[in-house]
């Protein structure tokens, strides 16, 4: 694998174009998998592994790498199929998810490819594995299927689901509040929505960018002042059909939405992303998942929206 992720960091340059690098990997079958390369720091063959006693059985151990101590994931189990052999041919995939860094066992990788978000799609209905699943893409004739990590790491990690009451602002109380939420993970959506409900705020839950576009124009075709249905967007960046970079950078553009707030929440980590924020003019970016960073953003820009709505 030497040289496969060389210059990864020069790939930044593919958001906002509705483009990303996808990683290919396999398990325990000739089925290719796929991660995106804007979350993977390095490839390496497994190390030796140290177990952790009482762990999630998910879990093979830890891994020691320059001085850091990574738990270390078979990704094979955490989707349902048969565990990876551990012997020597193994690949341990390290990549950054929801602020904290993690290995996932991998079989073999492939190589990286370049593809547009819009042959991303849904993943199909059917298959025993479509729970873990966040999307699908064609590559040569294959089906490419894309994991939905955050399910993986909820299940085997864990993490608070809700906001410290401490930091809830009583003053904050929810004027009908109606907030729109992006994201292709089920568990990322209704992560922010547990969040939201303990401020009494309803949310409007959708799958992709494009989906949120086309829900977003037909309001406006409707007559509807955006701003006043939304108090706020909440958008993942990584998403089929349509990124959250792209539908930011379209909202901006419209005369009828480019006012709304919004806020792009993601799993993606880098020094890019302040970056391409203001590059698509999105109001601001927000690293998955910290309930109480989430609480605090909300009601922050709530503020903001009842003085100017009162």
């Amino acid at each position: 694998m030497a040289g496969v992720l060389d210059g990864v960091d020069q790939r930044t340059k593919l958001a906002g174009h509705n483009r990303f690098e996808l990683l290919l990997f396999k398990l325990v079958s000739k089925q290719r998998f796929g991660i995106n390369v804007f979350k993977v720091q390095e490839v390496i063959q497994c190390p030796p592994l140290t177990q952790i006693p009482n762990s999630h059985s998910v879990i093979c151990g830890v891994a020691h790498l320059r001085g850091k101590t990574i738990p270390v994931l078979d990704l094979s189990m955490a989707i349902g199929m048969r565990p990876l052999s551990r012997d020597a041919g193994c690949y341990v995939i390290v990549t950054e998810y929801n602020r904290s860094i993690q290995g996932f066992l991998v079989g073999s990788v492939d190589r990286i490819i370049n593809i547009g978000w819009e042959q991303v799609k849904a993943p199909p209905t059917g298959t025993g594995k479509e729970s873990y699943l966040t999307a699908v893409t064609e590559i040569e004739g294959e089906l490419i299927e894309v994991i939905d990590v955050e399910k993986v790491m909820k299940e085997v990690i864990g993490g608070r689901e809700e906001a410290s009451a401490e930091v809830i602002d009583s003053e904050i109380v929810s004027k009908n509040d109606h907030i729109l939420v992006v994201d292709d993970s089920s568990v990322a959506r209704n992560q922010v929505k547990r969040v939201c409900q303990q401020i009494g705020i309803e949310c409007t839950l959708l799958k992709d960018g494009q989906e949120a576009w086309d829900h977003l124009s037909a309001l406006v075709a409707e007559g509807v002042d955006i701003q006043d249905r939304y108090s706020m967007v909440i958008s993942d960046v990584e998403m089929p059909r349509m990124d959250g970079y792209t539908l930011a950078t379209k909202i901006k553009a419209d005369p009828n939405m480019k006012q709304i707030y919004l806020i792009l929440h993601t799993s993606l980590s880098g020094v890019f992303n302040t970056a391409m924020v203001q590059k698509v003019g999105a109001n601001e970016f927000l690293a998955k998942f910290d309930p109480d960073s989430l609480m605090n953003s909300i009601q922050n820009q709530l503020k903001v929206y009842h003085a100017a709505h009162t």
